[in-house]
């Protein structure tokens, strides 16, 4: 009871300070703002997961203790400690703003969706995720460690700070995947700061309970001791990498076409993983470095029921994949999915274009006098397919434009990526609804302008951007240059609509997936329309 007790302690104090921090420094109307604190929030998720590995956790007790027992009053040791945590904060915030300072908030996102970037990353969550499993231990060189040891001490603050940073490179082991994380995560931040904040907020997440358990020592002797359970945790990420590593493999095949990783395989990968995952957690899996079950009181070994639950959740989580290699949108996890277009056999898209091709022509296309006017998308339809059901998508602006013009219809411009989560969940939760396709495909042309595809431009297409002069060669970079010239903007999914001659008549922004806003957005915009061209 007295181990729950301080468990819960230091989770309601953590929480506390969570919502503390998000009521404080989230605006209720800026964008940039609330997208910083995004980031804040994803640099505490990793640092708190970083938190429980075996090399983080058991140094708890140890260096507490240490500061305490060798500081000559109590209160002497709480300030070590505090400057100690505040050290580990400085350190990783440093990190940070030297990722700023060298890459520049540009670079980092063009990065981040580069096919090289995205293979690093499924290679490095490979190695790691291996790692996890006990195959082999990722250390730093012992030189390295050594070298800092050697100027720490407790007399002066840069003594502090030398043993801060030495237990930083001592942890690598462990803090590494969930720094490569958070890097992925910092990458798609707009802002200019979210390299800063992100690794703030990682190293706020690994210094609190430094710092807690230095106000609070009676709570060493009461937490759970290091051991088994924290080697089960660790396989447990081991096997969570390597799910997570297919989604970066599949986001080059998707860029470039390679149709490794169709949404079956993926699906069929994710499943056997996570069917795995579950049952190491029913204890049917032994790796390197486990241990036996604990016995019960008739010397039969037995799983807690925390145990118990974290394995129903993976298995429940295996079974809710499975309709998936039958075409079941999966609305959960469809932005970590990819694209419908590779899956072969999708019966889910076979029903709904059956119904479609009943209900689709029986609405708002009856009331518009170019409704017999049909123009066929021809550019890129060998390599690229429409992900919005029932809807004929053109995948090049001028294309779209001209066959606006023919059939007297406004554009939707949808700004997309291979690789980008969001325009799969809004795909799946909005333009996929039938009140949202049935509008595109009646009333609309929808332009479905893909900004990392590699495709080459023609040699006479190809130009040098008015917006920052770099050579534009494919035609992810056209559609990236274009989006940045008519919105200033190269965030996806961004959905802007313009009329028949490329006046935009609204910029509808980003992922949000509601739907009635959607349709009344989709309306709005019809009517415009019809009075700019009656």
């Amino acid at each position: 009871m007295n181990k729950l007790k301080a468990i819960l302690t230091v989770v309601f104090c953590f929480t506390g300070l969570l919502l503390f921090a998000q009521v404080a420094t989230t605006p209720a109307n800026a964008v940039a703002e609330k997208s910083l604190v995004s980031t804040f929030f994803d640099g505490l998720r990793w640092g708190a997961i970083s938190v429980l590995q075996p090399c983080l956790y058991a140094m708890f007790p140890v260096t507490v203790s240490f500061f305490l027992k060798r500081s000559q009053t109590r209160a002497q040791g709480i300030k070590n400690a505090t400057l100690y945590s505040i050290s580990i904060v400085a350190i990783f915030t440093i990190l940070g703003l030297l990722l700023t300072i060298i890459f520049g908030r540009d670079t980092l996102y063009q990065i981040s969706s580069s096919p090289i970037f995205n293979l690093f990353v499924f290679a490095l969550f490979v190695v790691f995720g291996i790692s996890f499993l006990g195959a082999f231990e990722i250390t730093l060189p012992a030189a390295w460690t050594n070298k800092v040891d050697s100027k720490a001490n407790l007399k002066s603050f840069s003594g502090i700070f030398f043993m801060a940073l030495t237990l930083v490179l001592v942890s690598f082991s462990c803090t590494a995947p969930f720094i490569g994380n958070l890097l992925v995560d910092v990458s798609q931040q707009k802002d200019r700061s979210g390299p800063i904040v992100g690794f703030l907020g990682f190293s706020i997440a690994i210094a609190l309970p430094f710092a807690f358990f230095a106000f609070f020592p009676g709570l060493l002797n009461k937490i759970a001791k290091s051991g088994g359970w924290l080697n089960t945790l660790k396989v447990s990420f081991g096997f969570i990498e390597l799910a997570m590593a297919l989604k970066f493999l599949s986001n080059a095949d998707l860029i470039y076409h390679w149709r490794l990783l169709d949404r079956e395989v993926y699906l069929s990968l994710w499943i056997i993983l996570f069917g795995l995952l579950g049952l190491y957690l029913l204890g049917k899996l032994k790796f390197r470095h486990d241990d036996h079950l604990p016995m019960n009181d008739y010397g039969l070994p037995f799983l807690s029921v925390t145990r118990l639950f974290f394995a129903i959740s993976a298995l429940a989580f295996t079974v809710y994949m499975i309709p998936g290699l039958w075409g079941a949108p999966l609305n959960g996890i469809s932005g970590w999915l990819p694209e419908n277009k590779t899956q072969d056999f999708n019966l889910e898209k076979l029903i709904r274009n059956t119904n479609n091709s009943i209900n689709l022509n029986n609405t708002s296309s009856q009331n518009n006098d170019s409704s017999a006017v049909t123009v066929k998308p021809k550019k890129y339809t060998d390599i690229l397919e429409s992900e919005i059901p029932g809807v004929e998508a053109f995948f090049d602006f001028d294309e779209a434009l001209s066959a606006a013009r023919q059939m007297n219809k406004p554009v939707m411009i949808d700004f997309t990526g291979h690789s980008c989560a969001n325009c799969r969940k809004m795909e799946s939760q909005v333009l996929s609804k039938p009140e949202v396709s049935a509008l595109l495909h009646n009333d609309f042309i929808v332009a479905s302008l893909y900004v990392d595809e590699k495709t080459e431009l023609p040699e006479n297409e190809k130009y040098i951007s008015k917006f920052d002069n770099s050579k534009i060669k494919n035609v992810g970079a056209k559609n990236l240059d274009f989006e940045a010239t008519i919105a200033n903007s190269n965030a996806q999914p961004l959905y802007i609509f313009t009329d028949q001659e490329g006046n935009i008549i609204k910029n509808a922004g980003g992922y949000e997936p509601d739907i009635n806003r959607f349709v009344n957005i989709l309306n709005e915009v019809k009517a415009e329309n019809k009075k700019r061209f009656p």
